[in-house]
Parts: C-alpha cells; sequence; structure tokens
C-alpha cells in the first residue's frame, strides 16, 4: 500500500465514490487505517460527491449560515445533513410505532368490548333457557291438573288463563325465538372474537419487530462469566501443549 503514489490512491477513492462503490462508512473506515489514508479520505472533493449524490441540494435560512461557516468543510455538512436525516427518520420510526400501539390498544377495546358482548348474550341466553324450562313445567302441570281435578276448578283455571295478557304459548313461542336469536349472535360473535384476537397477535407482532434492536435488545454479559471463560480457554490451551 505504501509503494502506491497518492496520485493513484485518490483516483481510486475518486472512482469508486462516483461509482457508487465507496460510501461514507467505507470512507470513514478507510481513513482509521492509517494517517496518510485519513488525509485522503478527508479530501473535499469526495464528500462534496457523496453530498450531492446522497442528499439532494437544500437552501433554509440556517442551513445557509452553517454553509458560509463551514464552506470549506464538506465533510463537515454531509455529518450535518447525515445527522438531520437520520433524526428524521427516528422521529417518522417513533410516529410508525405510536401510530401501531394505537392500533393494538384500539384491537384490544373492540375486543374487550366484544368479550363484554359475548357475556351478556350467554346470560340472557341461560335466562331464556330457564324460563323456557318453567314454562313448559307450568304446561306439564297444567295438563295433569285438567286431568286430575274436577270441572269447576279447570273453569276458573281457564278464565285465570284468558285473562293473563300474554299468553303461555305466545310466550313459549317468544322464548323460542330469543333463545335461537341469542345462539346466532354467540355464534356471530364467537368468530368475530376469533378474527379479531388474531387480528390483534399480528399488530402485536409487527409492533415486537418495529421495537426490536439487535444491539439494544442483547442481554449484558456479566464480567465474571467474561474471566471464567478466558481463565478456560487459557486452561484448555495449557492442556493441549501438555505432552
Amino acid at each position: 500500500m505504501s509503494a502506491l503514489p497518492e496520485e493513484l490512491w485518490r483516483r481510486i477513492l475518486e472512482i469508486g465514490v462516483q461509482r457508487r462503490g465507496v460510501s461514507y462508512k467505507d470512507l470513514c473506515c478507510l481513513s482509521i487505517s492509517s494517517r496518510r489514508l485519513h488525509r485522503l479520505c478527508d479530501e473535499d472533493f469526495l464528500w462534496s460527491h457523496l453530498l450531492s449524490s446522497d442528499f439532494p441540494p437544500f437552501f433554509s435560512p440556517s442551513s445557509s449560515s452553517i454553509t458560509s461557516a463551514h464552506s470549506s468543510s464538506c465533510k463537515y455538512l454531509y455529518k450535518l445533513r447525515y445527522e438531520r436525516d437520520r433524526d428524521k427518520k427516528i422521529a417518522a420510526h417513533r410516529r410508525a410505532v405510536l401510530r401501531k400501539e394505537s392500533q393494538v390498544l384500539e384491537r384490544f377495546m373492540r375486543l374487550r368490548d366484544m368479550e363484554t358482548r359475548l357475556a351478556e348474550e350467554t346470560n340472557k341466553m341461560r335466562a331464556t333457557l330457564a324460563e323456557l324450562s318453567n314454562l313448559s313445567n307450568v304446561r306439564q302441570a297444567s295438563v295433569a291438573l285438567n286431568v286430575w281435578q274436577p270441572e269447576i276448578i279447570r273453569g276458573r283455571q281457564k278464565q285465570i288463563v284468558e285473562q293473563c295478557v300474554v299468553p303461555v304459548e305466545s310466550r313459549f313461542h317468544v322464548l323460542h325465538m330469543e333463545l335461537k336469536l341469542c345462539k346466532q349472535q354467540i355464534l356471530g360473535l364467537e368468530k368475530a372474537h376469533i378474527d379479531e384476537k388474531r387480528r390483534l397477535a399480528l399488530v402485536e407482532e409487527e409492533l415486537q419487530s418495529m421495537r426490536y434492536h439487535p444491539l439494544r435488545d442483547q442481554k449484558p454479559i456479566n464480567s465474571g462469566e467474561v474471566e471464567f471463560n478466558i481463565k478456560r480457554k487459557k486452561l484448555k490451551k495449557c492442556e493441549g501443549r501438555e505432552p
């Protein structure tokens, strides 16, 4: 590397930047490898090309003062634009996470509402079944009484039944219809509950993937464990050297 002249290195870097084979990360990595490459990678024409290719030209009151103060440092301008772009991306990502969290909360509340309605329909169906059972018992008892009671009592009973606001048979038919409707409502709510639960799981999975960060979510390694691993490797090396 030291045998190559600087003009050749400069030309290599220029071609790499122009053809997008060398990015700003590559320039930063090359600049820490040696003093010579550090000086070459800091030249303005490289960062000027990266600035014009990676970021479109921008004009604002704040940026114009900065560019006038640092007109000779294209690397500084690139760093400034990169930090601004990074902050915008972070803000956009936070907004996306907040929107996804609101979707999770909305679906969770919808799921709880479905569970409440399902419990209400189930209780209503149980009450209807209980009333139907009572009415069937009353009807069976009335049939038995019509067989065994005298004619006077049967006539009095008939008058009482006729004076009722809702006849027994009509109420029996209404309860059957209510029971059928409750069963249909429960089936529909159960299906909607399963679908909403699946959608909630998908949204929670998307939110978890958006929140995931490979370095931040990594568990820190205990220093004692590191020392133990180093000692164990040393012992293995010593055992391997012994005859």
